[in-house]
């Protein structure tokens, strides 16, 4: 069936929600009967799957407004169900992370879910099973594309292509002598990995990714192969405009990601201490640290630090 009146469009979406949120029962006062609401379990199931979250995080990437995000955190820490705890890497910061009781909590909602989906897809035939999981990977992969949507990333990424690498070992030079004042040693070490880069690319195994805003690159990242089993994740950059809006945590996402498809099984990096952003997102993301060196680089004493990931 073919739509093409706009109007026609827009009811038909608007009957669909009203069908599918009376389906999934979010409409009752108590999700999956319980005193919580759906904004309260999903924010527990968003702390429950992440390392090191913060309500700004959380802010991003649920769509909500600070504010009104704050009070229920204030709410389900009041209900001793979520902890506050500030990160060793940026005092600044608040990590939440479930209690106890908060697992229990989560884990029982998470069961009922489950047993909720379970009677639902137990009533349909394999066929039917089947359609429905393939009407949800459209909607889901069509809306994850569209464009203009309230709460979709202002960024998008793309592949490398010509003139990029050159783009990202200006902007590394750039940016470190402002931020940190490291003088061209270390724009000649990014020339380096990305001559690297190109000259040795296994498209199987390795990629890079650039970010753009409004037509404007404003970040990269890229994942090369150290050996069979370990990848190297390297020359993460965002810039300052684009700092905030969560592209560094979606650029290290993603990195992980290929590399987990690609078959590696642990993923490292080298850093400096100095760098407490990168340090953070690499944290959240369940990063270790797994040595620290001194050394005298780029015109400053600074601490090495080598970082693992286990895939």
């Amino acid at each position: 069936m073919q739509i093409n009146d706009v109007e026609t469009q827009i009811d038909a979406i608007r009957s669909f929600n009203r069908f599918f949120t009376r389906q999934i029962g979010v409409l009752r006062e108590g999700l999956l009967h319980s005193p919580y609401s759906l904004t309260e379990v999903r924010i527990l199931f968003e702390i429950a799957h992440s390392n090191g979250l913060t309500a700004s995080d959380l802010s991003r990437e649920l769509g909500l407004d600070p504010s009104y995000l704050s009070r229920i955190l204030g709410r389900l820490e009041q209900k001793g169900l979520i902890d506050k705890v500030r990160s060793e890497t940026d005092g600044r910061q608040r990590l939440l992370s479930l209690t106890s009781e908060g697992k229990e909590v989560f884990n029982l909602l998470d069961d009922r879910s489950r047993e909720e989906v379970a009677e639902m897809l137990s009533q349909l035939s394999e066929g039917d099973r089947q359609r429905l999981l393939e009407a949800m990977h459209t909607i889901e992969n069509v809306l994850s594309k569209g464009e203009g949507f309230k709460f979709s990333e202002p960024f998008i990424l793309r592949q490398p292509e010509p003139g990029d690498m050159g783009w990202i070992v200006h902007r590394h030079g750039v940016l470190y002598a402002q931020e940190y004042g490291w003088d061209e040693r270390f724009e000649a070490l990014v020339a380096q990995i990305a001559a690297d880069f190109i000259n040795n690319h296994n498209p199987a195994r390795e990629r890079g990714w650039i970010a753009e805003m409004n037509g404007e690159i404003v970040g990269s990242v890229f994942v090369t192969k150290d050996s069979d089993t370990v990848a190297k994740l390297r020359l993460l950059l965002v810039e300052p405009k684009a700092r905030g809006l969560g592209l560094g945590n979606r650029l290290v996402k993603e990195a992980i990601r290929f590399a987990q498809r690609s078959g590696y099984r642990k993923m490292m990096l080298w850093t400096n201490s100095v760098l407490k952003a990168a340090r953070h997102i690499y944290e959240k993301h369940g990063f270790k640290l797994v040595k620290e060196e001194e050394h005298h680089s780029f015109g400053h004493d600074l601490v090495g630090e080598y970082w693992e990931l286990t895939l």
